[in-house]
Protein backbone atom coordinates (compact mmCIF):
# COMPACT_ATOMS: atom_id res chain seq x y z
CA UNK A 1 0.00 0.00 0.00
CA UNK A 2 1.49 3.40 -1.00
CA UNK A 3 2.41 5.97 2.23
CA UNK A 4 0.73 8.85 2.46
CA UNK A 5 3.49 11.16 4.72
CA UNK A 6 6.59 12.64 3.45
CA UNK A 7 9.22 10.02 3.29
CA UNK A 8 13.24 11.09 3.81
CA UNK A 9 14.93 11.99 0.43
CA UNK A 10 16.82 9.26 -1.32
CA UNK A 11 20.06 10.20 -1.52
CA UNK A 12 21.92 9.98 -5.05
CA UNK A 13 24.58 7.43 -4.19
CA UNK A 14 21.44 5.18 -3.58
CA UNK A 15 19.87 6.42 -6.55
CA UNK A 16 22.23 5.41 -8.77
CA UNK A 17 22.91 2.21 -7.99
CA UNK A 18 19.82 1.11 -8.31
CA UNK A 19 18.75 3.13 -11.19
CA UNK A 20 21.93 1.18 -12.82
CA UNK A 21 20.20 -2.40 -11.88
CA UNK A 22 17.36 -1.18 -13.28
CA UNK A 23 18.36 0.18 -16.74
CA UNK A 24 20.40 -3.10 -16.74
CA UNK A 25 16.99 -5.24 -17.04
CA UNK A 26 15.63 -2.73 -19.39
CA UNK A 27 17.99 -3.98 -21.66
CA UNK A 28 16.96 -7.42 -21.34
CA UNK A 29 13.03 -6.58 -21.43
CA UNK A 30 14.16 -4.90 -24.83
CA UNK A 31 15.68 -7.27 -26.23
CA UNK A 32 12.86 -9.68 -25.18
CA UNK A 33 10.17 -7.03 -26.91
CA UNK A 34 12.44 -7.27 -30.08
CA UNK A 35 12.74 -10.89 -30.47
CA UNK A 36 9.25 -11.49 -29.67
CA UNK A 37 7.67 -8.68 -31.58
CA UNK A 38 5.67 -7.20 -28.64
CA UNK A 39 4.09 -4.17 -28.79
CA UNK A 40 4.09 -2.12 -25.54
CA UNK A 41 2.73 1.82 -24.80
CA UNK A 42 3.51 3.22 -22.04
CA UNK A 43 1.89 6.58 -21.84
CA UNK A 44 2.52 9.43 -18.80
CA UNK A 45 0.25 11.93 -17.35
CA UNK A 46 0.66 14.23 -14.01
CA UNK A 47 0.48 17.55 -13.36
CA UNK A 48 3.21 20.03 -14.60
CA UNK A 49 6.65 19.74 -12.84
CA UNK A 50 5.39 16.32 -11.93
CA UNK A 51 8.45 14.84 -13.27
CA UNK A 52 7.46 13.26 -16.37
CA UNK A 53 10.13 14.13 -18.27
CA UNK A 54 12.71 13.30 -15.63
CA UNK A 55 11.19 9.35 -15.49
CA UNK A 56 11.19 8.97 -19.28
CA UNK A 57 14.84 10.15 -19.48
CA UNK A 58 15.74 7.51 -16.84
CA UNK A 59 13.63 4.83 -18.47
CA UNK A 60 15.62 5.74 -22.32
CA UNK A 61 19.29 6.52 -21.23
CA UNK A 62 20.32 3.48 -21.87
CA UNK A 63 18.38 1.48 -24.38
CA UNK A 64 17.97 1.68 -27.89
CA UNK A 65 15.09 4.68 -29.34
CA UNK A 66 14.62 2.06 -32.27
CA UNK A 67 13.01 0.09 -29.86
CA UNK A 68 12.12 2.67 -26.94
CA UNK A 69 10.35 5.29 -29.25
CA UNK A 70 9.27 8.45 -27.19
CA UNK A 71 6.00 10.47 -28.17
CA UNK A 72 5.79 13.71 -27.27
CA UNK A 73 3.31 15.78 -29.64
CA UNK A 74 2.81 19.88 -30.00
CA UNK A 75 -0.33 21.14 -30.20
CA UNK A 76 -2.81 19.87 -33.07
CA UNK A 77 -2.58 21.90 -36.81
CA UNK A 78 -5.54 22.85 -38.27
CA UNK A 79 -5.44 19.87 -40.17
CA UNK A 80 -5.09 17.59 -37.47
CA UNK A 81 -7.95 19.54 -35.36
CA UNK A 82 -9.91 17.97 -38.19
CA UNK A 83 -9.15 14.35 -38.06
CA UNK A 84 -11.03 11.86 -35.15
CA UNK A 85 -9.48 12.86 -31.79
CA UNK A 86 -7.49 9.88 -31.80
CA UNK A 87 -6.35 9.61 -35.08
CA UNK A 88 -3.10 11.64 -34.36
CA UNK A 89 -2.28 9.36 -31.49
CA UNK A 90 -2.88 6.06 -33.09
CA UNK A 91 -0.32 7.08 -36.21
CA UNK A 92 2.27 6.36 -33.33
CA UNK A 93 1.35 3.47 -31.91
CA UNK A 94 3.85 0.42 -31.79
CA UNK A 95 4.73 -1.86 -34.50
CA UNK A 96 6.22 -5.27 -33.66
CA UNK A 97 9.18 -5.27 -31.38
CA UNK A 98 8.67 -1.68 -30.22
CA UNK A 99 7.79 0.45 -26.99
CA UNK A 100 5.89 3.70 -27.04
CA UNK A 101 6.47 6.03 -24.26
CA UNK A 102 3.80 8.94 -25.02
CA UNK A 103 4.82 12.21 -22.91
CA UNK A 104 1.20 13.10 -22.37
CA UNK A 105 -1.49 10.98 -24.78
CA UNK A 106 -4.47 11.33 -25.80
CA UNK A 107 -5.47 12.38 -21.82
CA UNK A 108 -4.60 15.79 -22.90
CA UNK A 109 -8.42 16.00 -23.61
CA UNK A 110 -9.36 14.88 -19.85
CA UNK A 111 -6.97 17.76 -18.20
CA UNK A 112 -5.66 21.18 -20.07
CA UNK A 113 -8.04 21.04 -23.15
CA UNK A 114 -11.10 20.53 -20.25
CA UNK A 115 -9.52 23.23 -17.59
CA UNK A 116 -8.32 25.64 -19.93
CA UNK A 117 -11.53 25.42 -22.34
CA UNK A 118 -10.22 24.18 -25.00
CA UNK A 119 -12.86 21.49 -26.32
CA UNK A 120 -16.60 21.94 -25.61
CA UNK A 121 -17.95 20.18 -22.32
CA UNK A 122 -19.67 17.74 -24.47
CA UNK A 123 -16.34 16.98 -26.70
CA UNK A 124 -14.74 16.27 -22.71
CA UNK A 125 -17.69 13.88 -22.00
CA UNK A 126 -17.58 12.09 -25.14
CA UNK A 127 -13.69 11.60 -24.51
CA UNK A 128 -14.70 10.18 -21.41
CA UNK A 129 -17.37 7.41 -22.32
CA UNK A 130 -15.24 6.71 -25.35
CA UNK A 131 -11.71 5.75 -24.08
CA UNK A 132 -11.81 2.85 -22.25
CA UNK A 133 -13.56 1.76 -24.97
CA UNK A 134 -10.97 2.68 -27.45
CA UNK A 135 -8.62 1.44 -25.06
CA UNK A 136 -10.16 -1.93 -24.54
CA UNK A 137 -10.47 -1.94 -28.46
CA UNK A 138 -6.21 -1.73 -28.40
CA UNK A 139 -5.32 -4.18 -25.57
CA UNK A 140 -8.14 -6.68 -27.84
CA UNK A 141 -5.61 -6.04 -30.83
CA UNK A 142 -2.75 -7.56 -28.94
CA UNK A 143 -0.99 -3.91 -27.39
CA UNK A 144 0.23 -3.64 -23.72
CA UNK A 145 -0.74 -0.47 -22.62
CA UNK A 146 0.27 0.77 -19.23
CA UNK A 147 -1.33 4.03 -17.99
CA UNK A 148 1.04 5.86 -15.30
CA UNK A 149 -0.07 9.27 -13.20
CA UNK A 150 2.54 11.12 -11.58
CA UNK A 151 1.10 12.21 -8.39
CA UNK A 152 2.99 15.85 -7.45
CA UNK A 153 1.99 17.67 -4.14
CA UNK A 154 1.39 21.66 -4.05
CA UNK A 155 4.17 22.38 -1.91
CA UNK A 156 6.76 20.40 -3.89
CA UNK A 157 4.90 21.59 -6.94
CA UNK A 158 5.35 25.58 -5.88
CA UNK A 159 9.23 24.32 -4.35
CA UNK A 160 10.29 23.30 -8.50
CA UNK A 161 8.16 26.07 -10.16
CA UNK A 162 10.13 28.78 -8.50
CA UNK A 163 13.67 26.82 -8.48
CA UNK A 164 13.01 26.78 -12.83
CA UNK A 165 12.38 30.82 -12.45
CA UNK A 166 15.98 31.09 -10.54
CA UNK A 167 17.53 28.83 -12.93
CA UNK A 168 18.45 30.01 -16.48
CA UNK A 169 19.08 26.38 -18.15
CA UNK A 170 15.40 25.54 -16.52
CA UNK A 171 13.10 28.85 -17.62
CA UNK A 172 12.44 27.39 -20.90
CA UNK A 173 10.17 24.59 -19.01
CA UNK A 174 8.10 27.36 -17.88
CA UNK A 175 5.10 28.57 -20.20
CA UNK A 176 2.42 30.95 -19.83
CA UNK A 177 0.25 27.35 -19.72
CA UNK A 178 2.15 26.20 -17.13
CA UNK A 179 1.79 29.14 -14.30
CA UNK A 180 -1.82 29.07 -15.02
CA UNK A 181 -1.74 25.66 -14.55
CA UNK A 182 -0.34 26.49 -11.14
CA UNK A 183 -2.93 28.79 -10.40
CA UNK A 184 -6.29 26.31 -11.16
CA UNK A 185 -4.33 24.00 -8.75
CA UNK A 186 -8.01 22.77 -7.52
CA UNK A 187 -9.41 22.72 -11.20
CA UNK A 188 -6.99 20.38 -12.24
CA UNK A 189 -7.78 18.15 -9.36
CA UNK A 190 -11.50 18.18 -10.19
CA UNK A 191 -10.30 17.30 -13.44
CA UNK A 192 -7.98 14.37 -12.49
CA UNK A 193 -10.25 12.70 -10.07
CA UNK A 194 -13.53 12.87 -13.01
CA UNK A 195 -10.59 10.83 -15.52
CA UNK A 196 -9.35 8.65 -13.19
CA UNK A 197 -13.13 7.42 -12.32
CA UNK A 198 -14.30 7.47 -15.68
CA UNK A 199 -11.36 5.63 -17.32
CA UNK A 200 -9.19 3.77 -14.90
CA UNK A 201 -10.95 -0.05 -15.82
CA UNK A 202 -10.00 -3.60 -15.51
CA UNK A 203 -8.39 -3.75 -18.94
CA UNK A 204 -6.62 -0.29 -18.75
CA UNK A 205 -5.95 0.72 -15.01
CA UNK A 206 -4.24 4.04 -14.01
CA UNK A 207 -1.30 3.20 -11.83
CA UNK A 208 -0.38 6.56 -9.62
CA UNK A 209 3.14 7.47 -8.61
CA UNK A 210 4.19 9.46 -5.85
CA UNK A 211 6.66 12.03 -6.90
CA UNK A 212 7.33 14.41 -4.62
CA UNK A 213 10.50 12.68 -4.55
CA UNK A 214 11.47 12.17 -8.08
CA UNK A 215 14.37 9.60 -7.25
CA UNK A 216 11.73 7.35 -5.54
CA UNK A 217 9.32 8.29 -8.73
CA UNK A 218 11.93 7.10 -11.36
CA UNK A 219 12.76 4.23 -9.77
CA UNK A 220 9.24 2.77 -8.85
CA UNK A 221 8.14 3.60 -12.25
CA UNK A 222 10.70 1.61 -14.19
CA UNK A 223 10.13 -1.68 -11.41
CA UNK A 224 6.46 -1.34 -12.25
CA UNK A 225 6.94 -1.32 -15.84
CA UNK A 226 9.31 -4.32 -15.65
CA UNK A 227 6.73 -6.11 -13.74
CA UNK A 228 3.59 -5.24 -16.31
CA UNK A 229 5.93 -6.47 -19.05
CA UNK A 230 6.24 -10.50 -18.99
CA UNK A 231 9.75 -11.24 -20.26
CA UNK A 232 12.69 -13.60 -19.99
CA UNK A 233 16.55 -12.63 -20.53
CA UNK A 234 17.62 -13.55 -23.62
CA UNK A 235 20.48 -15.74 -23.91
CA UNK A 236 23.14 -14.56 -26.25
CA UNK A 237 26.78 -15.16 -27.40
CA UNK A 238 29.17 -13.15 -25.99
CA UNK A 239 30.84 -11.15 -28.41
CA UNK A 240 34.10 -10.95 -29.76
CA UNK A 241 35.82 -7.92 -31.95
CA UNK A 242 37.28 -9.97 -35.26
CA UNK A 243 40.56 -9.39 -35.66
CA UNK A 244 41.09 -5.54 -38.03
CA UNK A 245 42.87 -6.09 -41.73
CA UNK A 246 45.45 -5.02 -42.60
CA UNK A 247 44.27 -5.02 -46.27
CA UNK A 248 45.01 -1.02 -47.74
CA UNK A 249 46.54 0.01 -44.63
CA UNK A 250 48.22 3.08 -45.00
CA UNK A 251 48.80 6.43 -42.29
CA UNK A 252 45.00 7.44 -41.62
CA UNK A 253 46.15 10.13 -39.48
CA UNK A 254 48.56 12.14 -41.83
CA UNK A 255 45.47 12.75 -44.58
CA UNK A 256 43.75 14.79 -41.93
CA UNK A 257 46.48 17.16 -41.13
CA UNK A 258 45.20 19.94 -43.30
CA UNK A 259 41.67 19.96 -42.33
CA UNK A 260 40.37 22.47 -39.67
CA UNK A 261 40.24 21.17 -36.30
CA UNK A 262 38.30 22.44 -33.60
CA UNK A 263 39.73 24.89 -30.93
CA UNK A 264 40.72 22.53 -28.13
CA UNK A 265 39.17 25.04 -25.87
CA UNK A 266 39.13 22.09 -23.18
Amino acid sequence: MAKDGPAERMKRKDYEKELEKLQVELCHLQDYVRENKLRVIVLFEGRDAAGKGGTIKAITEKVSPRVFRVVALPAPSDREKTQLFFQRYMERFPAGGEIVIFDRSWYNRAGVEYVMGFCTPAEHERFLNLCPQMEKYVIDGGIILIKIWLEVGMDEQERRFKARIDDPVRQWKLSPMDLESFRRWYDYSLARDLMLKKTSTKDAPWNIVRSDDKRRARLNCIAHLLGAIPYKRIKKDKIKLPKRSDKGRYNDQASLKKMSFVAQRY
